[in-house]
């Protein structure tokens, strides 16, 4: 099961965060969503279980607990939503140049 993980202190790292969730079952993966820019954590990430069961236990027990100062909240993640290739073209489009502001009459 995959298990969607925000407010994961920035300090963290995943073996931590692995670690966090092994006492429940196997951890298959921990990962930790970075900045592309700043390479810098955006706080939250992905923990994938292998057995169910102890996937739900895990979000039961460590959803609103303690994780090196913050309180995490934990859910069974959804699927990843499809987005275009270039979504820029499919959202209505940026600006031009446009003249304004005054009439030329030459």
């Amino acid at each position: 099961m995959n298990i969607y993980v925000a407010n994961i202190p920035w300090k963290a790292t995943e073996d931590q965060l692995k670690q966090h969730f092994a006492a429940y079952g196997e951890v298959t993966s921990a990962k930790i969503i970075m900045d592309k820019v700043t390479q810098r954590s955006r706080g939250f990430g992905f923990v994938e279980m292998a057995d169910d069961s102890s996937a739900r236990q895990a979000i039961t027990s460590l959803n609103g607990a303690d994780f090196q100062g913050k309180s995490l909240v934990v859910n069974e993640a959804r699927p990843r939503e499809e987005r275009p290739n270039n979504f820029r073209s499919n959202s209505g489009g940026g600006g031009g140049f446009r003249r304004g502001g005054f009439n030329r009459e030459e």
